[in-house]
């Protein structure tokens, strides 16, 4: 039985192959997006069961996605863990504000990631 569909939103495609791989890796399906819009056509299109999303992202960013899919009815149960370099404590409490269910700073541990988010 195939685990969790999981999007993983990143513009650094560097960060982007460590996540999916070590999501892959666990047996999860992973799909990719580089930027705000593409992942709320991605969403919007197939579902996912979590998104790991970045904040800082070209055009949409990351908060803009999470307000975006928490007011959509189709999307607004999907957990969001916001993963970013922004770790000031403003930061962390919009994200959560939003609606994301959790919130990891860059550096991050790719285990402790897996832990969080699966």
């Amino acid at each position: 039985m195939a685990k969790e569909h999981i999007l993983v939103v990143d513009d650094e495609a560097d960060i982007r192959k460590l996540v999916e791989y070590n999501l892959a890796k666990e047996g999860y399906k992973i799909a990719c997006a580089a930027t705000g819009e593409e992942a709320l056509k991605k969403a919007r299109a197939a579902v996912p069961d979590l998104v790991i999303l970045d904040l800082m992202l070209p055009g949409v960013d990351g908060l803009e996605v999470c307000r975006l899919l928490k007011s959509d009815a189709r999307t607004q149960r999907i957990p969001i863990v916001m993963l970013t370099a922004k770790g000031e404590e403003s930061d962390i409490v919009a994200g959560l504000e939003l609606g994301a269910a959790d919130y990891v700073t860059k550096p991050f541990s790719p285990r402790v990631l897996v832990a969080r988010g699966g």
